[in-house]
C-alpha cells in the first residue's frame, strides 16, 4: 500500500481548514467563510413518495405498444432506418 502525501481525505481537509480559520480569525470579525454562500440539502419525501408510487403503478410492459409493433412486423410494414439507429448508437456513446 502506498501512502501519497498529496492525497488527503475530506475529514483531513475539513480539520485543516477549521484549524486555519481558528488561527486567522480575529475576535468580533466575521471570517470570509461566514459571509460566503451556503447550501442546504433536504429531501422532499412527499415528492419522492409520489414519484415512487407513480413508477410502481405504471405497467411494466406497455401492451398497446407491443401489440402495435407485433402487428407491424407480422404484416411486413415495420421499417427500420439503419442510419438513424447507427446515429443514435454513436450519440449514446459519445
Amino acid at each position: 500500500m502506498r501512502i501519497d502525501p498529496l492525497n488527503t481525505t475530506a475529514s483531513q481537509l475539513s480539520s485543516e481548514l477549521s484549524s486555519q480559520q481558528a488561527g486567522t480569525k480575529k475576535a468580533g470579525q466575521p471570517s470570509a467563510a461566514d459571509a460566503g454562500d451556503r447550501a442546504t440539502l433536504t429531501s422532499d419525501s412527499t415528492s419522492v413518495e409520489s414519484l415512487v408510487s407513480t413508477a410502481l403503478s405504471s405497467p411494466e410492459v406497455r401492451q398497446d405498444t407491443v401489440d402495435s409493433l407485433r402487428l407491424s412486423v407480422s404484416s411486413g410494414q415495420y421499417e427500420i432506418d439503419p442510419a438513424k439507429i447507427a446515429s443514435s448508437m454513436l450519440d449514446e456513446h459519445a
